[in-house]
């Protein structure tokens, strides 16, 4: 088994697949959305290119870059219709990580007033030091600009941290920003491309981070 460097104190962590399950309520979102704007959403183009950076989806999915901002007020609304829930043992395993000593944050591709509801609603806003959402990035996955900006925050350094995420863009982020990665499997399509981008661990579940961490 492959245990964690004794350096590492902070862990930060993608939210959508990682702590919430939400790949179907995004997916569901997503197709509200185009119905809506009367534009067609194929399925097999979606599994194939989906990505934390949606405008890379909207524009694998021919819809006119117009249509963005609208497409992305959709979703959040129609997101906002259904409930999030956090992954089997999630909460468990962050309040036990917290009682451990680390340090947590949340660095998100997501809309923050969504994310922090959310949060929120898990009652996790005093385990998360830090929250990062795509209003605070310029530049989207895997571009490591979130992780940095959420370091930065927290006042310490990539060899003392951790990201800990579900997608092939989270696993480059976190070598981008130099930091030790962890995947997490998920029900997101581009899940399996996980092994691929070789994060330092693997993890079928996010609660097996309490076996290396």
């Amino acid at each position: 088994m492959t245990l964690a460097p004794r350096e590492i104190n902070t862990l930060l962590c993608d939210w959508d697949g990682t702590i919430v399950d939400s790949a179907q309520l995004g997916l569901t979102a997503f197709e509200k959305s185009f119905a809506a704007l009367g534009h067609p959403f194929d399925h097999d183009v979606y599994a194939r290119v989906y990505s934390p950076n949606w405008y890379s989806v909207y524009e694998a999915l021919g819809l006119p870059q117009e249509h963005w901002q609208r497409a992305d007020e959709l979703w959040v609304q129609h997101y906002g219709e259904q409930g999030a829930q956090p992954l089997p043992g999630t909460l468990e395993t962050i309040k036990e990580l917290k009682r451990k000593g680390y340090r947590l944050g949340v660095v998100s591709s997501g809309t923050e007033c969504r994310v922090v509801r959310e949060i929120s609603e898990l009652r996790l806003e005093s385990v998360f030091e830090v929250v990062v959402c795509n209003e605070q990035m310029t530049n989207k996955k895997p571009h490591p600009e979130g992780l940095e900006t959420a370091l930065q925050s927290l006042g310490c350094g990539a060899e003392e941290s951790a990201y800990v995420g579900d997608s092939p863009e989270d696993i480059e982020m976190g070598k981008r920003a130099r930091l030790f990665t962890v995947g997490v499997r998920s029900d997101y399509p581009t899940s399996w491309k996980l092994e691929s981008r070789a994060p330092d661990i693997l993890l079928e579940s996010f609660d097996e981070l309490l076996h290396h961490f």
